[in-house]
């Protein structure tokens, strides 16, 4: 036999251990089960019929405690704990008391308390059971509470004191298993509501992740490819260049998509990334200068203007603030049909603010049906609780406006490229 083998039969034979020792352990649960409900019904006929004289109240209020015997059988068998608990509460009500006539007054008044011990049963099987299981056992309660209080009540003022206490005990134990079952239920939504939310705030994540890594380097792609086709006879050099341009955004693109999908796959902490490339950084206002560069490489000649104090931002409004201008630029690559568009930076004591402006004919809105990256901008800028203004300027052109929080305040300075 092989190694393979010998471990195969050793896995079998584990398998095989552990059904076995599942099977002992759920039939021994549900001996002891039944056994306690035996005990219980027991129990009851022994304080039943051994009860000392005078004892009839003490022998209903000792039935309450008895009912923690039924514990087993009432996760296992609801509406046979139910029938059980009636039927012990109904023999302490049907045997004739023990007791003297000075007593007998007393005996009348206690004479219905065993059936707390059913509405305890009731109120579990309302809050747990399905909806039938609880309407058939609220019938069964009531019909047989209500049949044993109109035939052993002695005289019209203990029917209608025991009738009344008996509906208020049942009542409560209802309405007790109902707001649990009512709280249980409206639980269990608000995590599934969670989870639907929380998978499409991802699923928008990464849609937009993916929509601002690829939009603008293939528009820039396709504007260097267009330049390139129309020279590459006349102008070798300038298609040459073009070519270079192609390459290295289309780089660029990949490394940033592989980025995104590693980060997406990445699910367990313990996954390994050994014989792999290290990752690039997600990208940051730092690489804006870049991003400028390779926007001017398609024709758009980018001025950056920063203000205030430039000093390391958190991780989600870096890359939020990176994204915008990013998107920003595509647009004007895409629609501005200008040569020239400014990024202006302004670091202040509360928040970053990130401006696009261009001189050209405008892009399309967020309503015309030609992308999601205004929508996308916007939905970053809620995250971030901050305010976002995007639209054509009255003396032409397009603006994009985003001001993002920040945690902590800074002194201000001014520079100019």
């Amino acid at each position: 036999m092989t190694t393979t083998d010998h471990r195969a039969a050793l896995a079998s034979f584990a398998a095989r251990r552990n059904r076995r020792n599942d099977r002992t352990a759920m039939t021994r649960a549900a001996l002891t089960a039944w056994v306690g409900g035996f005990l219980y019904v027991l129990l009851l006929l022994v304080l039943v019929s051994g009860a000392p004289t005078d004892s009839g109240p003490l022998v209903a209020v000792g039935s309450l405690p008895a009912v923690t015997l039924l514990v087993g059988v009432l996760r296992r068998r609801p509406l046979t704990t139910l029938v059980l608990a009636l039927f012990a509460a109904t023999a302490v009500v049907v045997v004739p008391p023990r007791t003297t006539r000075a007593s007998l007054t007393l005996f009348y008044q206690g004479q219905f308390l065993s059936y707390l011990a059913a509405d305890l049963v009731l109120g579990y099987i309302v809050a747990t059971c399905r909806r039938r299981v609880s309407v058939f056992a609220v019938s069964l309660a009531f019909g047989v509470q209500s049949m044993t209080i109109g035939l052993f009540s002695h005289g019209p003022e203990f029917l209608v004191v025991d009738g009344v206490i008996g509906l208020l005990a049942m009542a409560a134990a209802y309405m007790l298993g109902l707001l649990s079952r009512e709280r249980r239920e409206h639980a269990v939504a608000l995590r599934a509501q969670e989870v639907a939310e929380a998978v499409t705030a991802e699923r928008l994540r990464i849609a937009r992740e993916l929509h601002d890594v690829i939009a603008h380097s293939v528009g820039i792609i396709a504007i260097q490819a267009g330049v390139g086709s129309r020279v590459i006879h006349t102008q070798p050099d300038a298609a040459r260049d073009a070519l270079r341009a192609i390459e290295s955004t289309s780089r660029q693109t990949l490394s940033g998509l592989r980025r995104t999908l590693v980060a997406l796959r990445q699910a367990e902490p313990d996954t390994t990334t050994a014989g792999r490339a290290p990752l690039a950084p997600s990208p940051g206002l730092a690489d804006v200068d870049g991003l400028a560069a390779a926007t001017a490489e398609a024709g758009i000649r980018v001025e950056v203007r920063v203000s205030g104090e430039r000093r390391p931002l958190p991780a989600d409004v870096d890359l939020s603030a990176y994204r915008i201008v990013q998107e920003a630029l595509t647009n004007v690559v895409r629609h501005a049909g200008t040569g020239r568009c400014t990024v202006a930076l302004d670091y202040g004591d509360e928040e970053l603010a990130v401006e696009v402006v261009d001189d050209g004919r405008g892009v399309p809105g967020e309503g015309s049906g030609h992308g999601f990256g205004i929508v996308g901008m916007r939905e970053r800028v809620a995250l971030l609780h901050g305010r976002f203004s995007a639209g054509p300027r009255p003396e032409g052109g397009f603006r994009v406006v985003a001001r993002l929080p920040l945690p902590e305040p800074a002194g201000v300075a001014v520079e100019t490229r």
